[in-house]
């Protein structure tokens, strides 16, 4: 018996590979969240900004290392310069008064194999730089965890756009349900002589243009998904389902949460887009300081070796001798006077910094506004949809009373009929009230820094 099982268990593990290997269909708010944090274009292209900066900072610290090249050349002289000597050089016995004369200075191939080594010791600037080079890699990451945040953002409202749309489209499938219902049952009424033919056509009516109307809605459902999978950098065609759901604890625990809110005390850094420019104002700051850097002196070392040689003929240069040559030294280069360009730099770093500091303090107050606004605006929605679920619910109510009198022959269709519409258009408050509630409660989680990703 073992024996079978082990032959079984081989031949289910041999058969795996040629069963297809689903990808996940089904996802929460949270999971969608984090395919768009994982797959949008955004974050990608912030991601790989991200890994620039990593780029530029080793060539920052590149310059403080070593610097070798190695050169060789051979060079045809086509017609070798001329140095011109007095006429005793070549003539001891000629008169002091007699012209100079032309001699040919070199050969005509001349060959070259250098090696040179630079080693910078002392640079005021590129020591800032290196701790410019940190301040730069936390921007890098902000800019990142910003555009997650964004992601996060467009990928919440495109959840609650499909999941309030389908809530719509349910409740419209229980109107026309229970339309439909009516219509059949008058339509046989009118078949035994009980009600006119012209009460069943306007039911029929007001069915056909509620069929209407579910058609609208389905097809923004359909919309309301393929917004989602774009955020979530999902391709359009691909299958997807929803696994949370709106329900009353949703909006509870909005009420809950904005009362909690109100109490605890919101700091500035908690916004990433306020922390990016703080660290773009340490940058600016170290471009002033960078900048005045400029004038302190720079030491470098260098040394070189390397072989020369020269023939009259090209065979020979490979043929002869090379002689070496060598070289060690210390430069020191100090800044004296630029026409006052380091000057007009340093001002002009200035500037930056008193705007970015400006620029702050702007930010300070949008934020305020944006809490304080989506603040009200919640608390206006939660007041608009209490009312909105009464008005609901006193609507469906007029519409079971009025389909029982119209049967029991005490009231009219066009009661019935009104009352739909008034259903319907008490639905379609109700709903866009909700989204414009769990709108503004994003708004509100990003405003304090608090949107999840």
């Amino acid at each position: 018996m073992q024996s079978i099982q082990r032959k079984w268990k081989w031949l289910v593990l041999c058969m795996l590979p040629l069963f297809p290997t689903y990808s996940q269909t089904r996802y929460s708010l949270q999971e969608a969240i984090q395919y768009g944090v994982t797959h949008n274009i955004n974050v990608k292209n912030s991601q790989t900004d991200a890994q620039s900066a990593e780029s530029r900072i080793g060539e920052i610290r590149s310059v403080g290392l070593p610097q070798v090249n190695a050169s060789t050349s051979i060079t045809y002289n086509a017609i070798i310069q001329r140095f011109f000597l007095p006429a005793q050089f070549a003539d001891p016995t000629a008169p002091s008064d007699a012209p100079p004369v032309a001699l040919k200075f070199g050969v005509n191939y001349a060959g070259n194999a250098a090696a040179q080594l630079n080693q910078m010791i002392f640079n005021a600037q590129w020591l800032l730089g290196l701790k410019a080079a940190q301040a730069y890699r936390e921007l890098a990451v902000k800019n990142v965890t910003q555009s997650k945040i964004q992601i996060a953002e467009s990928v919440s409202k495109a959840y609650y756009g499909v999941l309030v749309a389908e809530e719509r489209a349910k409740l419209l499938d229980l109107n026309i349900q229970r339309l439909d219902s009516l219509t059949r049952e008058m339509g046989e009424m009118n078949k035994k002589g009980f009600v006119e033919k012209l009460d069943v056509d306007r039911l029929e009516v007001s069915l056909n243009n509620l069929k209407t109307e579910r058609s609208k809605v389905q097809n923004m459902v359909d919309l309301s998904y393929y917004m989602l999978k774009f955020q979530m950098g999902m391709k359009l065609d691909e299958a997807i389902q929803l696994t949370d759901r709106i329900s009353e604890t949703d909006v509870e625990r909005i009420a809950t949460e904005v009362k909690a809110e109100e109490v605890n005390e919101f700091k500035y850094d908690q916004r990433v887009d306020y922390s990016i420019l703080k660290s773009n104002l340490l940058l600016s700051e170290m471009d002033v300081e960078n900048n005045k850097r400029g004038y302190y002196p720079t030491v470098a070392a260098f040394a070189g070796y390397g072989y020369n040689t020269g023939r009259d003929k090209l065979k020979d240069v490979f043929g002869s001798p090379w002689f070496n040559n060598a070289n060690i030294g210390l430069s020191v280069n100090i800044p004296i006077f630029d026409g006052f360009a380091k000057k007009y730099k340093i001002q002009q770093a200035k500037f930056t910094v008193d705007k970015v500091k400006q620029s702050l303090s702007l930010v300070e107050q949008s934020i305020d506004l944006q809490i304080r606004s989506a603040n009200i605006t919640i608390i206006n929605g939660l007041e608009t949809l209490k009312t909105q679920k009464r008005n609901l619910d006193l609507a469906q109510e007029v519409v079971r009373v009025s389909k029982i009198k119209y049967q029991s022959g005490t009231g009219s269709n066009i009661e019935v009929i009104n009352a739909e519409s008034a259903l319907k258009e008490s639905q379609t408050n109700y709903f866009a009230s909700l989204y414009e509630l769990l709108l503004s409660k994003v708004d509100l989680d990003k405003a304090k820094g608090k949107l999840n990703y």
